[in-house]
């Protein structure tokens, strides 16, 4: 079993829903931080969900909604570690494009390495 440190970033340049992470599917991932950062000195929001497969079949569990991000704020979303399954996605939508910068803090572990 291999454990795999990794960071999942985007500049989130649009205000649609953007691909953060996806597990892969001979994995499981913990997350340890995700800290999202406003960049133009004007306040925003961002959505974070988190989905049990595909996201456009599965389950969503919003994870956060519109979450105020003041301007030129870098806010750590997360109090405690997120565990995350084989194929599970985590999506964030912000509220204004080419405002924020997203950044989450992974270990994965993959199962079939040794």
């Amino acid at each position: 079993m291999a454990n795999i440190y990794l960071n999942a970033k985007k500049d989130l340049t649009t205000a649609t829903v953007t691909t953060l992470y996806t597990v892969p599917n001979n994995s499981r991932s913990i997350i340890k931080s995700i800290l999202v950062n406003e960049k133009t000195n004007a306040a925003t929001t961002i959505t974070l969900i988190l989905y049990d497969g595909d996201p456009a079949t599965a389950t969503a569990f919003n994870l956060y909604t519109t979450v105020d991000i003041t301007a030129l704020e870098t806010k750590e979303l997360l109090a405690e570690p997120l565990v995350m399954m084989e194929n599970e996605v985590l999506q964030v939508t912000a509220a204004d494009a080419n405002r924020c910068t997203i950044v989450a803090s992974i270990l994965e572990t993959n199962r079939e390495d040794k």
